[in-house]
C-alpha cells in the first residue's frame, strides 16, 4: 500500500476524495470508480449471512430443529453406509452408487448447516471470506457430484431392467469405478471453475448475503463489475448440462417402464418397480427444489421464502434420502437388521 501513496499528489487527489463507508470501515476516502472498487473489494475480510430469526427464543428453537435434522442425516446416511461397506450381499453396482451417494449427502449438509448452526447459537451472522469461498466450492462440488451420480444411477436401473443380459459387462467393478470416478471428477472442475470465476469479480454491493450460507447467485449481487456476464454465460452452460441430464434421466426411466410393464409376473414387476421408485422419489425431490430455488418468478421471491426454499434442496434430501432407500428396499433393512 506504501507503494501506491508514495506520490505526494496522489495522497492529494485522495484525500480531497468524496467519502464512503463499508463494511464496517468508515469515512475512507476514494479518488474514483476504480479505486473505490479495489478498496471495496480488497476490503472484504468476512461475510453476513442471512439470520433464521430476530428473537433470541426463535433462535435457540431452531438450533434444536436443525441439530435434530443434522444427526437424523448423519446417523441415516452413516447406517447405509455401513450396512452397504459390511454386507457383501450388498457388493452390487446400485449399492455401490447407493454409497456414494449418502457419502455425497454427508458432505452438502455438513458444509451448510453447522455453521448456520453455530452462528444461531452463538447470535451472530459472521462468515469469514475464505470460509465462504470454501463453503461455495464443497457445496458447488458435492450438489454437481450428486446430480451426475444420480444420471448414472439411472442408466445402472435402464441396464439391469431393460437389458439384464449384458449387465455384468456394462456395469462391471472396473466400470462402475470409473463412472463414479468421472461423476466426481466432474464435480470438482465445475466447483473449481465456478469458485474461482466468482470470487475473482470486484465486490462493492457490501457483505450482506441474502442466505443462510454462502452461494453463488447470492455473492453475483455483490459484484459492482459487468464481468458478472461471464459467471452468468456458465450458470445458462449448467442449466443446459443439467436439462441434458434430465433429458437422460427421463428416456431412461419411460424405457424402464415400458419394460417392466411388459414382464408377465406381477411379482417380477412389482421388483422391477420398487428398485427403481426410491431413486425416482430421490431425483424428484432433488430437481423440483432446485428449479423452483433458482428458476422461480421474481416477483414472488422473498427473503423468508428464499430461505425455506434454500432448505428444502440444500438440507431436506440428505435428510430424507436414507429413509426413501430404506423404506422399500427389504436388501437394506436385512443389512440394517445384522
Amino acid at each position: 500500500m506504501t507503494t501506491m501513496f508514495s506520490s505526494p499528489n496522489t495522497f492529494k487527489r485522495i484525500q480531497s476524495s468524496p467519502k464512503m463507508e463499508f463494511g464496517g470501515l468508515k469515512h475512507m476516502t476514494v479518488p474514483n470508480d476504480q479505486w473505490k472498487q479495489f478498496f471495496n473489494s480488497s476490503s472484504i475480510t468476512q461475510f453476513l449471512l442471512l439470520a433464521f430469526a430476530d428473537r433470541r427464543e426463535l433462535q435457540l428453537l431452531y438450533f434444536w430443529l436443525f441439530l435434530g435434522i443434522y444427526l437424523a442425516a448423519l446417523l441415516g446416511n452413516g447406517l447405509i453406509i455401513t450396512a452397504i461397506a459390511c454386507d457383501h450381499h450388498l457388493h452390487t453396482p446400485m449399492y455401490f452408487f447407493l454409497l456414494n451417494l449418502s457419502l455425497l449427502d454427508l458432505g452438502s449438509i455438513s458444509t451448510t448447516l453447522p455453521k448456520s448452526m453455530a452462528n444461531t447459537l452463538w447470535d451472530t451472522r459472521d462468515i469469514s471470506y475464505l470460509g465462504c469461498a470454501a463453503q461455495i466450492f464443497f457445496f458447488v462440488f458435492l450438489i454437481t457430484t450428486e446430480f451426475s451420480l444420480l444420471t448414472i444411477m439411472a442408466y445402472d436401473r435402464y441396464v439391469a431392467i431393460c437389458q439384464p443380459l449384458h449387465y455384468g459387462t456394462l456395469l462391471g467393478s472396473r466400470a462402475c469405478v470409473h463412472m463414479a470416478a468421472a461423476a466426481w471428477g466432474t464435480g470438482l472442475l465445475y466447483s473449481l471453475l465456478h469458485t474461482a470465476n466468482t470470487f475473482s469479480l470486484p465486490l462493492c454491493g457490501g457483505n450482506v448475503v441474502d442466505q443462510f450460507f454462502c452461494e453463488i447467485p447470492q455473492i453475483l449481487k455483490l459484484s459492482c463489475s459487468d464481468s458478472y456476464l461471464r459467471e452468468v454465460g456458465l450458470l445458462v452452460v449448467s442449466v443446459c448440462l443439467a436439462f441434458g441430464c434430465f433429458v437422460f434421466i427421463l428416456f431412461s426411466y419411460v424405457q424402464i417402464f415400458r419394460a417392466a410393464l411388459k414382464i408377465p409376473s406381477e411379482q417380477g414387476r412389482h421388483k422391477a418397480f420398487s428398485t427403481c421408485l426410491p431413486h425416482l422419489v430421490v431425483v424428484s425431490l432433488f430437481i423440483s427444489t432446485a428449479i423452483f430455488a433458482y428458476l422461480k418468478p421474481p416477483s414472488i421471491s422473498s427473503p423468508s421464502l428464499d430461505l425455506v426454499v434454500s432448505l428444502l434442496y440444500s438440507v431436506m434430501p440428505p435428510a430424507v434420502n436414507p429413509l426413501i432407500y430404506s423404506m422399500r428396499n427389504q436388501e437394506i433393512k436385512d443389512a440394517l437388521r445384522k
